[in-house]
């Protein structure tokens, strides 16, 4: 995993890794019998060393894709990655458009200006609505022009558009409603059959009373609620 990203994958001050994927790949260790090691790979070299034999699984907060498939087994889903919206505040007022707002209320109002980085989910996903979209160079330039009215709606994962609210908040709003709740999985070599149904079954245990999902809650909701200001742990499980 890609020990760069907290709360799912990082690293402690005495740099050993912790998180909430840190966490599922030593339970699972612990399901088959097995010592973990935790392998620091950067996300995009993950399948390439998957599949060179460096590594055995990729626990590491993947989106099962149809293009990652072509490359890789996946398991079933066990968690869920939204794409949720921060939207400038007076566009929301005018709008009447409120953090419970749906995904069809944002679509329905006319002339709204979307900004995204190309080629990424804040600019495909409204293209794909025949959206007209303003192109941002990187997330934080995105950010400030939402915040600053120069756009109205940027479309991120949910940690992106938290921080960008966190530094906005006078100016900004999070509409929770996702836009695609993409599918997360463990992914093993192809044709690795045994350990793709070992962890298949592991997964089938999470939802067990005491299961896994219920572990991470109790260790993990209050930084959660802290990181998201109105979901635990559940944020992820639920599609």
């Amino acid at each position: 995993m890609d020990l760069r990203y907290p709360p799912f994958e990082t690293v402690t001050t005495m740099n050993d890794p912790e998180g909430i994927s840190v966490d599922v790949a030593k339970a699972f260790g612990d399901f088959i019998g097995r010592d973990v090691e935790i392998v620091n790979t950067n996300f995009a070299s993950l399948i390439p060393a998957l599949n060179a034999g460096d590594i055995d699984i990729i626990i590491a907060s993947m989106s099962i894709t149809e293009e990652r498939k072509q490359s890789v087994d996946f398991t079933n889903p066990y968690f869920y990655f939204k794409i949720i919206s921060l939207l400038n505040k007076s566009f929301a007022t005018t709008n009447g458009l409120t953090e419970d707002s749906t995904v069809e209320q944002l679509l329905a109002v006319t002339g709204a200006k979307y900004i995204g980085i190309a080629s990424q989910v804040s600019a495909t996903i409204p293209a794909s609505y025949g959206k007209d979209v303003i192109e941002a160079t990187d997330l934080s330039t995105a950010v400030a022009s939402v915040a600053q009215g120069t756009a109205d709606i940027l479309l991120m994962s949910a940690n992106p558009v938290l921080d960008g609210y966190k530094a906005n908040q006078s100016t900004t709003i999070v509409v929770w409603d996702a836009f695609v709740s993409s599918p997360i999985g463990m992914a093993v070599k192809k044709g690795n059959t045994e350990l793709l149904a070992d962890a298949n079954r592991f997964i089938e245990t999470f939802n067990d009373e005491g299961g896994l999902y219920a572990i991470l809650s109790e260790k993990w909701d209050a930084i959660l609620l802290e990181k998201l200001g109105r979901y635990g742990l559940e944020f992820y499980i639920n599609e």
